[in-house]
């Protein structure tokens, strides 16, 4: 065999990044049966596994049930639980509904901005945040209110900001040394 038959040969014997993430697809794919109806939820498993909807998610799942990308991309930008772009594995979400407004919720964008240094919808370089606004969490009494990965903080300030970005990190580091 010539080197290039190796290399093409050990690199097949090994999953490539693309492939795996390929093979997870088609393996959330296979939990539904091939019917327009499951769509939906089809993409909120995409989500949930892979912090958005990706393009190539969209293209199998178009090709499974027969729809066109255009629709289901449709579908993908019209609800704000659904994202088309990569978010970052903590997601910060910070009310600006009248009463977190009132309250100070600007003063907590601005310190996002300035510990992370991204703006609302955007991502951390390392992937690590994402920003977004959101109207309401239903917590007014609690203004302002913030949700970090389904974790609801209440009453907060710019100072205790810092500490609930550190436990983030501590997390992913705990993580990382399992």
């Amino acid at each position: 065999m010539t080197e290039i038959e190796n290399r093409a040969k050990a690199s097949a014997a090994v999953p490539q990044p693309d492939t795996v993430r390929m093979m997870e697809m088609q393996a959330l794919l296979d939990r539904y049966p091939p019917d327009p109806r499951f769509a939906l939820a089809v993409m909120q498993d995409m989500q949930r596994q892979f912090n958005y909807v990706p393009r190539e998610g969209l293209l199998a799942l178009s090709s499974r049930i027969g729809r066109s990308e255009a629709q289901l991309y449709s579908m993908a930008t019209f609800y704000k639980a659904l994202s088309i772009k990569p978010k970052g594995r903590h997601i910060i979400k910070l009310c600006d509904g009248t009463a977190c407004h009132i309250r100070g919720s600007a003063h907590l964008v601005a310190a996002v901005e300035r510990l992370l240094g991204i703006k609302p919808e955007e991502t951390t370089t390392d992937g690590m945040f994402s920003l977004e606004l959101v109207n309401c969490l239903g917590s007014c009494a609690l203004a302002p209110v913030m949700v970090v990965d389904g974790r609801y903080y209440g009453k907060v300030s710019a100072d205790q900001l810092r500490g609930i970005l550190d436990e983030c990190r501590a997390g992913e580091e705990e993580r990382a040394a399992l």
